[in-house]
């Protein structure tokens, strides 16, 4: 089951029992102004950078209390940002670094993610034009589906339920649903949250009629 809500992920969480998710993966606001994108042009790549409008949700970071709740309501937890939520975390060996295979461009050449896990630091090389390539984009931040299967096939086990708190461009719903996951995921932004549900009912249709 895959349920996509318009909602303050706050509100979402108060509403379950402890531990009620096996594993969140969340991609909360870093506060570093990241919430808008300007169009760009580059010759040398292979895509350009599409004009996001700015909307001021990336001035500022969760705070505690989002922590304690996610913490509270899942077992597991893969936190994109990790390291601008340091006092937030407790120490752990297995830390993901996305390689986005960008050397030469002025965006950064990857993404940490804190993990729960006691396994060990892992890289998943995956070049950020994948997310050009899998439609146009909706979100100034969006990952891949590409990424979230790769994260669903190395850290869920078969029947968990899935958390994300900030859906953002929905790639984790369709990859939750190409690999057979329950999914709870809120988006507070009206704009992202629309966007998101018609990418998904889009994208998942065309599957089927792949099939």
């Amino acid at each position: 089951m895959i349920e996509l809500l318009h909602d303050d992920c706050m509100n979402v969480m108060a509403k379950y029992p402890d531990k009620y998710f096996e594993l969140a993966i969340v991609d909360p606001p870093y506060g570093i102004g990241r919430d808008g994108q300007k169009r760009s042009i580059n010759k040398n790549a292979n895509y350009n950078r599409k004009y996001h409008a700015f909307k001021g949700w990336d001035k500022s970071k969760p705070d505690k209390s989002y922590f304690d709740e996610l913490f509270r309501i899942s077992s597991n937890q893969i936190i994109w940002g990790g390291n601008y939520f340091i006092e937030y975390l407790y120490s752990t060996k297995d830390w993901i670094f996305w390689y986005k295979g960008q050397n030469g461009l002025t965006m950064s050449d990857g993404e940490l993610a804190w993990t729960s896990f006691n396994t060990v630091t892992r890289q998943v090389e995956l070049n950020r034009g994948w997310v050009v390539m899998e439609g146009d984009t909706i979100h100034p931040t969006q990952k891949t589906v590409k990424l979230y299967r790769w994260l669903l096939h190395n850290y869920a086990k078969p029947g968990d339920k899935i958390l994300d708190t900030h859906l953002g461009s929905g790639s984790i719903a369709i990859a939750c649903h190409d690999m057979g996951f329950s999914l709870i995921g809120c988006e507070i932004d009206e704009d992202y949250y629309k966007a998101a549900c018609k990418r998904f009912k889009e994208q998942t249709a065309q599957l089927k009629l792949i099939a």
